[in-house]
């Protein structure tokens, strides 16, 4: 071979192995670096405390524990036994048994549940107020009037209730009430908690007509197309997306939830492809709540999904989904459930859950990732280990944060540190030499119970729980992209430099591809393609 066909040749060569390193997988799929888009498509009011500012009587949502003391007697109003007997005006000080959870009908019309679960009625001999209704209906509903934190009650059709000097409740006060303190009809209350700030809450507090509205406005707005391009370019490979049961009967669900969110997911899908990022769906929240939390949409704190009837619709939601998005490239897995409690949720019937759960996604898709999340509260992980769920592509799902218990009250930003690598690191060496499921921290946070931490400081929680986390065999998620609280907001913490992630991570042009265009542009100006 000729000095010149060498010489033209070899540049040519050059450009062809360039040009091959373009489509070489190096940005291939290797773990999960994932956000949560938390707060959208499930809500949680302390993300985006402002979408309940319009409810009216918003201090009396679904849930709300309240406590009611006659102003004459000066005595609360008392279920005896925590409820399903009779009702009494006598006690002095209040506790479990003074305590009532609303059930709202409207922006003045609520129902009364018990510690037990019974319901205040009126719908006995003489107006005698009792709590011993196992459902609601119209003989448990009343009327509430209010000055300030002074209440009326009245049947929805009947007379005022007062407390009488008997020490008990009737529905036979005939006149209209005053507020004064000789009044016996009029009651104090204090709200003891108002805690729950779910789509339960927010759609029944508003009203289907106005709720829809809100809905639909924060579905449109809260995450869009830029938001995914942001996590791309930060080198952002997966979204879990937190869904409720209720898409599943998505445009028309039961009330008071709103249509809507099935749409929204799909948006979400769409965006994904077009960035090239991966979706994990999670089932936030299971009908009858499986853990009593605002985020599993739970209407007064009750934890009722440990049963058959709600399993059975909970593993329906899980055929939808996977009958819907198996075949979408961009679906990595399926999340079957998020923090069921240990408290209520015992092992044996989540693990028959989660068997059957497998199962179904394995109908409609062999390679799918199947996610299970521990139980909170008092389990160990390890339990999900040995159960033998599935045979392929299963992950478990544990969450970390230095909050939420006493233990990490009083930590100083070292010794917070000092646990993510002493016993974070531990546990999940153990979990990823269990030969068993991939192990997923599929919430984390850059927040701690620090007082007035330093950027610095937030800098090293940050670095030292990526560093950690990185070392889960199937990756980790950052809860949230968006909130309020700044330091649990994803994009905030990334812009203002809280939160570091490796410059690996993050997006930046192709070399090869710039050199191997470089490099043709270099041949045909110098003609060596002649």
């Amino acid at each position: 071979m000729g000095r010149f066909a060498r010489l033209r040749l070899e540049p040519m060569m050059l450009c062809s192995i360039l040009f091959a390193l373009t489509l070489s997988p190096v940005d291939a799929f290797d773990k999960v670096r994932g956000v949560n888009l938390g707060g959208w498509l499930v809500v949680e009011g302390w993300i985006k405390p402002s979408l309940f500012d319009g409810i009216p009587n918003g201090d009396m949502l679904d849930g709300t524990q309240v406590q009611l003391k006659s102003v004459t007697l000066q005595k609360y109003i008392s279920a005896v036994g925590g409820g399903g007997s009779n009702v009494t005006v006598d006690r002095d000080s209040a506790s479990a048994w003074e305590t009532f959870k609303l059930w709202r009908v409207s922006e003045n019309q609520f129902q009364f549940r018990t510690l037990q679960g019974q319901f205040l009625s009126s719908a006995n001999e003489n107006g005698l107020i009792m709590a011993n209704a196992d459902t609601p209906s119209a003989a448990e509903t009343f009327f509430i009037e209010r000055s300030k934190s002074r209440i009326h009650i009245k049947p929805i059709n009947g007379s005022y209730i007062q407390a009488t000097t008997d020490n008990v409740l009737v529905a036979n006060y005939q006149f209209q009430p005053g507020w004064d303190d000789d009044n016996v009809a009029t009651f104090e209350m204090t709200v003891v908690s108002n805690n729950l700030h779910g789509d339960y809450q927010l759609a029944n507090g508003y009203g289907p007509e106005k709720a829809k509205t809100v809905l639909a406005d924060h579905r449109k707005t809260f995450i869009t197309s830029s938001d995914f391009e942001f996590l791309w370019k930060s080198g952002i490979n997966t979204v879990r997306i937190p869904v409720g049961w209720w898409i599943a009967k998505d445009p028309d669900p039961p009330a008071p939830f709103v249509g809507g969110s099935l749409a929204a997911l799909d948006s979400a899908f769409a965006w994904a492809q077009a960035y090239d990022i991966k979706c994990i769906i999670d089932l936030h929240a299971a009908p009858g709540s499986q853990n009593g939390m605002e985020h599993s949409a739970s209407r007064d704190g009750s934890v009722d999904w440990p049963s058959p009837d709600y399993i059975s619709q909970t593993l329906d939601v899980i055929d939808f989904l996977s009958a819907r998005y198996a075949n979408n490239t961009a679906l990595l897995g399926i999340e079957l459930l998020n923090e069921p409690s240990a408290a209520s949720v015992p092992l044996d019937t989540l693990i028959s859950y989660y068997k059957k759960g497998y199962q179904i996604v394995r109908n409609y898709s062999s390679t799918a990732y199947v996610i299970m999340c521990q139980r909170i509260g008092n389990a160990d992980p390890i339990e999900l280990y040995q159960a033998n769920i599935g045979f392929s592509n299963v992950v478990v799902d544990l969450h970390y944060y230095n909050l939420f218990d006493p233990s990490f009250d009083n930590l100083t930003g070292v010794q917070n540190i000092q646990f993510i690598y002493n016993n974070r690191a531990m546990q999940l060496e153990k979990l990823n030499s269990a030969n068993g499921p991939l192990v997923f921290i599929g919430e984390w946070v850059n927040e701690w119970d620090v007082t007035n931490a330093s950027k610095i400081q937030y800098q090293m929680f940050g670095r030292a729980q990526l560093e950690v986390y990185s070392k889960a065999s199937f990756g980790w998620s950052y809860w949230t992209l968006k909130n309020d609280q700044q330091h649990w907001d994803f994009e905030w913490n990334i812009k203002n430099r809280f939160l570091l992630l490796s410059s690996s991570s993050v997006k930046l042009p192709n070399f090869f591809l710039v050199a191997a265009l470089a490099c043709g542009t270099f041949l045909f100006t110098s003609g060596f393609t002649r």
